[in-house]
């Protein structure tokens, strides 16, 4: 038991860092093809951020676990709208960029009732696949025409200057331990679960779901902390958009899921912590304490219901 679960540890860790290299050697390649800014920080840079969850999902999917790769995505989202966001709030008042509130929390929430219609027949087949990462690329081609639209750029990117040989280096050595960490974190997570005696799809809300949902937890603490909370918060809510658009289209795509333990009481939580969210940010484009209190509680009363269906 404390093995798998030091194994877990060490997968998160391979994940997440596997990541940040991939990421960075995908970044230098786009800088010297002279791709614009604005592409790269709406394309490469927040898929790089969803990419822990999207491994973690694919090879749970492809190990014949869906609950956990479906679980993964749901607990995300859960995590990100209602601890996140719920935390950094209590930490200091959000001021939440009106881009975020028009453009990207009704993405979000499309994306959550679409996840929750597909899913009530406790089936994510090739067609639903299809529809989500087909929405996916639609929300692509949107946030890069609004871009160009309205000229906004996106947080500027440090200029990597490493060699062709190097990124392309960094690309293939972020795969390889995004690949071998999410395969490590699933066979482990899996085993827990089985020595618990818990389900997968528990698992996947929880432990698999919080470990992806770490960096971006303590990222938006620290911004909050420092008055710069507006962009941490709209690349979490952004990530919510990939997270089920992206991952979970092109995980069905490659493996059609069947799931049997995720409830709707984990998809109406999801939905409803993101209409929570957006209202509370559409009237003033701020969270205040209390809204952020508010959401941390319905984290807490959603996390106490789970573990009471384990004990």
């Amino acid at each position: 038991m404390l093995l798998n679960i030091l194994l877990i540890v060490v997968g998160v860790v391979l994940v997440i860092w596997g990541a940040d290299r991939m990421t960075d050697g995908a970044v230098c390649i786009a800088q010297r093809l002279n791709i614009p800014q604005i592409v790269i920080g709406l394309t490469i840079v927040a898929m790089g951020t969803s990419m822990p969850e999207f491994f973690v999902s694919l090879m749970s999917a492809l190990k014949g676990t869906p609950d956990l790769a479906v679980g993964n995505v749901v607990g995300s989202n859960i995590f990100n709208t209602l601890l996140i966001v719920g935390v950094s709030a209590m930490v200091t008042p959000i001021v939440i960029a009106k881009s975020t509130v028009k453009k990207d929390m009704p993405w979000s929430m499309l994306a959550a009732v679409m996840l929750t219609i597909m899913c009530l027949d406790s089936k994510i087949q090739r067609i639903d696949a299809l529809i989500l990462f087909v929405a996916f690329i639609s929300f692509i081609l949107y946030t890069l025409r609004q871009a160009r639209k309205n000229k906004v750029e996106t947080q500027e990117e440090e200029k990597k200057n490493y060699s062709p040989l190097m990124a392309v280096g960094l690309v293939l050595l972020g795969l390889a331990c995004l690949v071998g960490g999410s395969n490590l974190f699933v066979d482990s997570a899996t085993k827990v679960a089985q020595q618990l005696g818990v389900s997968e799809a528990v698992i996947g809300l929880t432990i698999v779901a919080g470990g992806t949902s770490l960096p971006e937890l303590a990222t938006s603490v620290v911004a909050a902390k420092k008055g710069q909370s507006a962009i941490a918060i709209g690349n979490v809510i952004g990530s919510n958009v990939f997270n089920v658009l992206m991952i979970i289209g092109i995980t069905g795509l490659v493996k059609p899921m069947n799931i049997t333990g995720i409830t709707i009481l984990d998809f109406c939580t999801m939905t409803i912590g993101m209409v929570m969210l957006w209202l509370f940010s559409f009237t003033k484009f701020k969270v205040e304490r209390w809204e952020g209190t508010a959401l941390t509680l319905l984290f807490a009363i959603y996390l106490g219901w789970l573990l009471s269906q384990v004990i």
